[in-house]
This record gives structure tokens, C-alpha cells and sequence, in this order.
């Protein structure tokens, strides 16, 4: 029986609880551990985190850098922009007032045109007039000295003598024209 009350005074003690000797032994093992991991491992990770926080912060820094350059570059291409508009504007204004002022002249060169073309057409139908004129005279006194020849039986082959009667006779009748109108 002594040893069934070893085993149950063993089995009495805590599990959770460990026994005195290795809960020092663990102790010790864990300042060790500690202790080497705070002296090599701890700076390293220190120094890591350091080259990252600087990393974030110039490039955050770069960033802000890079948003106000591109915020300049905006605003000289919006003054580039409006620069050009104006100057599209002010060639479209010319190129119109250019225009307006070649259909003025090419309408102008047009009336001079057609006023060249009328007189030319007036002074050749006078020219034609004065040759139907001159034209009908001749007809008309050729006819009248045959006609006059024949009623009074003789020639009047008298050149001179003809143009004077033609002429006079003629001219009477334009006189009778005119008076008419």
C-alpha cells in the first residue's frame, strides 16, 4: 500500500504546475534565449524598420514633390492652351476680315469687268448700226437711181450727183423720224 500512496501523492501534485528544478532550467534557457535574440537579432530588425520608415517618408516627400511639379506643368500647359485659343481666334478673325476684303475686291474687278463688256457691246453695236447705216444708204440709193433712171429714162450714172440726192433725201427722212418721236 506504501506504494499506492507514492503514486497517489504523485498524482496529487498539479499537472499544471511544474516541478521546481524545471521551471528554473526553463528560466534560465529563456534569459539565454532572450538575451541573444535582444543582442543580434534585435538591432537588425531595428535598423530594417528604420530603412522602411525613411523609404515611406522620401517617398512620400518625392510624391509631394512630384504632385506640385506636375500641378505647375498644369497650369503652364492651361495658359499654353488658352494662348493658343486666343491665337486661333484672332486668325480665324483675320482670315474672315481677308476674305470679306477679297470678295469686295473681286467684286468690284466683276462690275468693272461687266461695265468693260457693256460699253465694249454698245460701241460695237454703234459700229454696227453705222455700217448697216452706211450699208442701207448705198441700197437705197443704188435703187433710187435705177428707179429714177427708169422713170426718167435716162442714166444717172453721175456718181457725185447720185450721193448728193441720196444723201439729201435721206437725211429728210431722218428728219421726218425724229420729228415723229
Amino acid at each position: 500500500m506504501s506504494q499506492l500512496l507514492t503514486i497517489a501523492a504523485e498524482e496529487m501534485e498539479n499537472p499544471l504546475v511544474p516541478p521546481i528544478p524545471e521551471l528554473v532550467i526553463g528560466l534560465i534557457a529563456f534569459v539565454i534565449v532572450f538575451g541573444f535574440l535582444a543582442k543580434k537579432l534585435l538591432p537588425n530588425i531595428n535598423k530594417v524598420l528604420d530603412e522602411r520608415r525613411e523609404a515611406i517618408e522620401g517617398g512620400i516627400e518625392k510624391a509631394e514633390a512630384a504632385q506640385t511639379e506636375a500641378q505647375s506643368v498644369l497650369e503652364q500647359y492651361k495658359a499654353q492652351l488658352a494662348e493658343a485659343r486666343h491665337e486661333a481666334a484672332r486668325l480665324r478673325q483675320e482670315a474672315q476680315e481677308q476674305g470679306a476684303t477679297l470678295i469686295a475686291e473681286m467684286r468690284a474687278e466683276g462690275q468693272r469687268q461687266r461695265e468693260e463688256i457693256v460699253a465694249a457691246g454698245h460701241a460695237q453695236i454703234e459700229a454696227d448700226r453705222k455700217a448697216a447705216a452706211s450699208a442701207l444708204r448705198q441700197d437705197v440709193g443704188k435703187l433710187a437711181t435705177d428707179l429714177a433712171g427708169k422713170l426718167v429714162g435716162e442714166s444717172l450714172e453721175d456718181h457725185a450727183r447720185q450721193s448728193r440726192v441720196i444723201d439729201r433725201f435721206l437725211d429728210d427722212l431722218e428728219e421726218k423720224a425724229e420729228a415723229a418721236r
